[in-house]
This record gives structure tokens, C-alpha cells and sequence, in this order.
């Protein structure tokens, strides 16, 4: 689950992480109310944020307006037009795609005076099978770029799940960033306490870029991005109440409600299968076939009548899909039942009028096999069964070539 910028900074104030003040508003009046308050306690410089569940969006821009979707005022006036030009305006960024994602809050905080920029990320490595905590002295940009022309710049430090940071583990990162006196020991208690929030609330990831020395020689996060473990969600109900589902895929929030594992993506092919595994195998077979496969569809492992409409809602709601590949293996479910399921679902008069022009490619592999084949090849219906996956793939090629 994500959750806004300003969200997260609340979290990390309570978890002792230092942070710039700031108020989160949906409305022109209450971002220039803001801006006088902090202006009446001291402050000269204020920066104006949409908040949107994606990054790069100090480099983005909205549509209409043009405006930059990370702006810096030095008046309330000019935090009057900044909160003008990006509420209700879309702005696109490299992780939103060109159709851009509608500005609805802002945040307005504090501009504080900037000495240097660092990046700070915490996230498993599963490779290693252990949380890493990543830093870099190269700050503000994209890390992924670092990673790939400067990989040197960027330093690690891991932590066996269960076990805490040690004092020294943050000490070394600290030094590495080049920290020295108070700023050096103000680091380290910044690392300790993130840390500790990535650990107790159950976050996949905890991404700050940039941390920043300010000339004072404070630590603190100016931006944050978190993302939590949906499976631990049942025991964080305050991280639960965040959840704003207006920034999440429409199709995406519909197929949670039938607890379908979906997420969009781009292509023509649509798929629907049971098994994480056995996903991503589908979709690699679908693009060797030529095709592009337009969504990830795990239904579980006891894929039924009902699982199999609603995978076939979901999917066809995006208009791209020209074919759709179900791969089941009939392990926990029985292969004859799931190709039951395949027929009353295509029956369904909700479903039969979209499915006229989309050939469906049905694979089933495990108990009753063979049944299931007969079941689909004696129903009259625009559905095609295959025993090997690489006859599912040769399917797939013909129909999209028709």
C-alpha cells in the first residue's frame, strides 16, 4: 500500500525521524492560511508539493497550467499561484505515464536552507535474504541512475530480518556520507529511528531522496516515500485509514474486492492464471509469441465459477485486450471444474457480449486434464484448448496475427 508524501512525514515525526513542518490542503485558501501561519513563526521560504502516489514529481508537469509540480516560494502570493496552478490541474511525471495523475491535495512546507543532498533507502534484498539500508552522497537525482553509471557512490549496509541496526552499522553509513560533529551524530540517531519505522510498521519500502544537512547542521527527510506490506496491513489499522484509494487503479481496487491478485499493465494479451510462478511464465511465453501481455492475474488456488467471471470482468474492462490466455494447473482445484467454470462464465450474458471478438485460449494442466479438454473443446464457444504451454503460445501467435 502507498501513502502521500505529508502521510509519511506525520509517521516519521512520530517515529522520531526528523522532518520540515508542513500542511497538507486541498484548497487555494487553506495553502495560503498555512503559508502565513508558518511565515508568522519565522518562516521566509516555502515550497508547494502535489501529492500524487508517484515520483519525479519535482521534474513533472501539469497540463493545463505547466506548472512544476515541486515549487519554491519566497512570498505568500507566490504560494497563492503555486497552490493555483497545481490543484485540480493533472500533472505527469516519468512514473505516471502521459495521461498523468489529477492533482487533489498539495502540501505546503517549510523551505529550509539546504548545506547538501543524500539519498537514504531501506527496502529487502532478496537476494540476500536481509533488509539493506542503501546511501549515496548523490542526492536529489535518480537513484537508478546512479546505481547503473556510479554504482561506487552508493553504499550498503545490511541487516538479518529480526535483528536490530547496530549503532556502528549506522555510524559507518553516517561517515560514508561524509558527516562530521553534531551533524554526524544527528545522522546516525536519523538512521537508527528510520530504521526502526521501516521495521515496526511492516514497510516494503522506505525511500528518502533527498535526506539533507541544512546550514544549522540539522538531519532531515525533505521528501518520503513509503509503500507497506499489504499482507501486514491487518495489524497496522492507523496505516490502514491512509489508504487513499482515488490515486489507485480503478481495475486494480475493483479485482482486490474478489481478492484477485491484478495489476495492469500495457499489452494486448490478456491473462489469468493461478500461481505467482506460473504468472510470470505465462507472460514470458506470451511475449515470445509475439504478443504483450496486458495484465498479472493470479486467481489462487481454488479458482471457481465465480473467481473465473470476475477474472474475466476485470480483464475485460481494458479495452486493449485482444486475447486472453488462461493457464490453470489443477493441483488443489480439479481441472474439470475450472474448465466448467470457463464455460457458464463466458455464458454469462454480462461476459458473452464482450468475449464475442476476443478469442479465449484456455490451457489446463493436473487433476482431470483430459476431461477439462473435452469439456472445452465440445462447447461451441469461441474458446481454444491446449495441453502444452507451448501450444497455448502457438495459439496465442495465430490469433493475434488473424
Amino acid at each position: 500500500m502507498k501513502i502521500h508524501e505529508y502521510q509519511a512525514k506525520e509517521l516519521f515525526k512520530e517515529a522520531g525521524v526528523a522532518v520540515p513542518d508542513g500542511v497538507a490542503t486541498s484548497s487555494v485558501e487553506e495553502a495560503v492560511k498555512a503559508a502565513e501561519e508558518m511565515k508568522a513563526n519565522g518562516t521566509n521560504l516555502f515550497v508547494v508539493k502535489a501529492q500524487i502516489h508517484a515520483g519525479g514529481r519535482g521534474k513533472g508537469r501539469t497540463k493545463k497550467n505547466n506548472a512544476k509540480g515541486v515549487i519554491l516560494c519566497r512570498s505568500i502570493d507566490e504560494v497563492r499561484e503555486a497552490a493555483e496552478s497545481l490543484l485540480g490541474d493533472t500533472l505527469v511525471t516519468i512514473q505516471t505515464g502521459e495521461e498523468g495523475q489529477e492533482v487533489k491535495t498539495i502540501y505546503v512546507t517549510d523551505g529550509v536552507d539546504i548545506e547538501k543532498e543524500f539519498y537514504l533507502g531501506i527496502l529487502l534484498d532478496r537476494a540476500n535474504s536481509q533488509n539493506v539500508i542503501m546511501v549515496s552522497t548523490e542526492g536529489g537525482v535518480e537513484i537508478e541512475k546512479v546505481a547503473e553509471e556510479t554504482p561506487e557512490k552508493i553504499v550498503k549496509e545490511w541487516v538479518e530480518p529480526g535483528m536490530e541496526l547496530f549503532p556502528s552499522q549506522a555510524r559507518r553509513l553516517a561517515f560514508a556520507l561524509g558527516f562530521e560533529g553534531a551533524a554526524f551524530k544527528k545522522a546516525v540517531k536519523f538512521i537508527m529511528a528510520l530504521y526502526n519505522f521501516y521495521v515496526d510498521t511492516d514497510a516494503n519500502m522506505v525511500e528518502i531522496n533527498p535526506l539533507v544537512l541544512t546550514t544549522d547542521d540539522d538531519v532531515m527527510a525533505l521528501d518520503a516515500k513509503v509503500t507497506f506490506d499489504g499482507n501486514a496491513l491487518y495489524r497496522h489499522k492507523d496505516i490502514v485509514e491512509l489508504r487513499d484509494t482515488s490515486e489507485e487503479n480503478p481495475i486494480e481496487l475493483e479485482a482486490s474486492k474478489f481478492d484477485l491478485n491484478y495489476i495492469k499493465l500495457d499489452g494486448n494479451v490478456g491473462c489469468m492464471v493461478n500461481g505467482a510462478g506460473l504468472a510470470m511464465a505465462t507472460m514470458d511465453i506470451i511475449k515470445l509469441s509475439g504478443g504483450e501481455p496486458a495484465n498479472f492475474l493470479d486467481v489462487g488456488g481454488g479458482a471457481n465459477v465465480e473467481t473465473v467471471k470476475n477474472g474475466f470482468r476485470i480483464i475485460l474492462d481494458d479495452k486493449n485486450v485482444k486475447a486472453i490466455l488462461i493457464n490453470i494447473f489443477g493441483g488443489i482445484v480439479r481441472c474439470d471444474r475450472v474448465a466448467n467454470g470457463v464455460i457458464e462464465a463466458v455464458k454469462d450474458p454480462e461476459i458473452a457480449d464482450k468475449v464475442k471478438n476476443v478469442p479465449i485460449i484456455v490451457r489446463l494442466q493436473g487433476t482431470n486434464a483430459e476431461e477439462a479438454k473435452e469439456i472445452i473443446d465440445n462447447s461451441d464457444l469461441n474458446v481454444i484448448s491446449a495441453v502444452l504451454l507451448k501450444e497455448a503460445a502457438e495459439e496465442v501467435s495465430k490469433v493475434l496475427a488473424a
